[in-house]
């Protein structure tokens, strides 16, 4: 082997690399912003979870037992408000407004004093905290359930005496049979259709760009617009018929539960495999050849994997993270399909997350076909 040849490969390489700002960039700037994503998302547990408080405690001359309870929970994890119809505070976690009820019966402060004093006629009932839980996101449901069985313990030990009272968590408001994989396969779902799509129909296009086939049809009285329509409506079918593939499965093979409408949950995935198949054109009209689509493997993949509540509840990224999450549409359509499948919601209750990705697919459609025509 001639090392000197050998070397020049490499300086040719180099310099070649030099003169390619967005190959450098990916090099150098995309493991940084992947360790600054990753040691976000997993920076912290479950905080900021909106519960609604029904305390129906009367409490004694000396004070109420149940405020101290209130004042031992964990504030970074719960966010308390107030309700004192707990037909009212149903009503809010039922409408998405919240994760849970807690309830204290009336009675709680005289019959824990009771219960102290070794009177046994003391109703169970008086001395049990429920808690009525948002159960289709599993882990926020946990984290919840944890946090009240926590101060619960702490305003024990802080009275110096041992556990008096019960927590009751079986009642359900949504989910109350729910499993962690029926909690996992939509999205896993969604995000297979979303990075699929997206890269099939990324690097076919830019196929079609590389063997000359795009610009002998621009050459034709094709129109741009009419060009991006075409390709999405064929990329757009292929996506929708992968969607029913996958849900499919999720059923068939993993059984996951399914409580609402099953093809208000395929029209979900379908629109988010539209929206999927939209990215990938856009992406397109920016890479010359299949090597420069592929750099927009990272940020197809990364971003939605980390912060779309696809693997971990959104509740568990930092707040000040969250709001990104948001510019992703795999979040809307995770969101939508878990509230069809979990909590049987319809479209009426999902109509905003539906417009979301609608107007994904519009934004990107018809950006494509104006950079689309910029370039040629």
């Amino acid at each position: 082997m001639n090392i000197a040849r050998s070397f020049a490969v490499t300086k040719r390489v180099l310099r070649d690399l030099k003169n390619d700002r967005r190959t450098l960039a990916i090099i150098f700037v995309a493991p940084i912003l992947i360790m600054c994503i990753f040691g976000a998302a997993f920076a912290g547990d479950v905080k900021d979870v909106k519960v609604i408080v029904v305390n129906h405690d009367k409490g004694t001359p000396s004070g109420s037992l149940s405020d101290k309870v209130i004042a031992n929970f964990n504030k970074d994890i719960l966010n308390v408000e107030y309700s004192s119809n707990e037909s009212d505070a149903r009503a809010q976690v039922q409408s998405g407004d919240g994760y849970a009820v807690i309830v204290f019966p009336d009675q709680f402060t005289q019959s824990v004093s009771a219960k102290a004093l070794g009177k046994t006629s003391v109703s169970q009932e008086d001395v049990t905290v429920r808690v009525l839980a948002d159960k289709s996101n599993v882990n926020v449901a946990n984290a919840i359930i944890a946090s009240v069985n926590g101060a619960l313990a702490k305003t024990m030990q802080d009275m110096g005496r041992k556990q008096l009272f019960s927590l009751d968590a079986s009642e359900a408001i949504y989910g109350a049979n729910v499993q962690f994989i029926d909690y996992f396969v939509p999205g896993i779902i969604s995000v297979a259709v979303w990075q699929l799509t997206t890269l099939l129909t990324l690097i076919s296009f830019v196929g079609e760009r590389s063997s000359g086939s795009l610009f002998r049809l621009l050459a034709s009285p094709i129109r741009e617009s009419e060009l991006v329509s075409g390709y999405a409506t064929a990329f757009g079918a292929l996506g929708i018929m992968q969607s029913a593939v996958l849900l499919a499965v999720g059923v068939l093979l993993f059984h996951i539960t399914i409580i609402g409408n099953i093809v208000i949950a395929f029209a979900v995935i379908a629109l988010l495999a539209i929206v999927s198949q939209a990215l990938g054109i856009l992406l397109s009209s920016l890479a010359e050849r299949e090597a420069q689509a592929i750099q927009f493997l990272p940020l197809v993949v990364l971003p939605t994997f980390l912060l779309s509540g696809i693997f971990w509840p959104i509740e568990s990224i930092p707040v000040w993270l969250r709001p990104v999450s948001y510019i992703f549409p795999p979040t809307y359509a995770v969101e939508a399909m878990r509230a069809v499948i979990l909590r049987g919601w319809g479209l009426d209750k999902i109509f905003p997350d539906i417009v979301a990705l609608l107007v994904f697919a519009l934004v990107f459609l018809v950006t494509a076909a104006i950079l689309l025509r910029r370039r040629e």
